[in-house]
């Protein structure tokens, strides 16, 4: 009878498992942090940079996969103003240059 009471006392996964989880849950946070979060970010970043950096007569391609060359920029309204060939002139959202086209 003497062992009842220490087997009543005494609950499984204790405090300890409890602990075990939050420790478990946060290193699940910090992987998807460096693996995802992370690189989004960083290339958030660098998308950023590029449509600061654009200027009248770049060669880009829209995220749509239209190429041409910047004709107007309006900063004002977030827009570009590209030119497909010398009769066709697009207007886009600057937020849709995916890139720029090196010569």
């Amino acid at each position: 009878m003497d062992y009842l009471p220490m087997i009543l006392m005494t609950q499984p996964g204790g405090e300890s498992g409890g602990m075990a989880m939050i420790v478990w849950l946060g290193l699940i946070f910090v992987m998807m942090y460096f693996l995802m979060i992370r690189p989004q970010r960083k290339k958030q970043k660098e998308h950023d940079a590029l449509l600061k950096e654009l200027k009248k007569g770049d060669k880009v391609v829209t995220t749509g996969g239209m190429f041409g060359t910047i004709y107007a920029i309006d900063e004002d309204k977030g827009k570009v103003t590209l030119r497909i060939n010398e009769q066709t002139k697009l207007v886009f959202l600057k937020s849709s240059i995916a890139g720029k086209i090196e010569n």
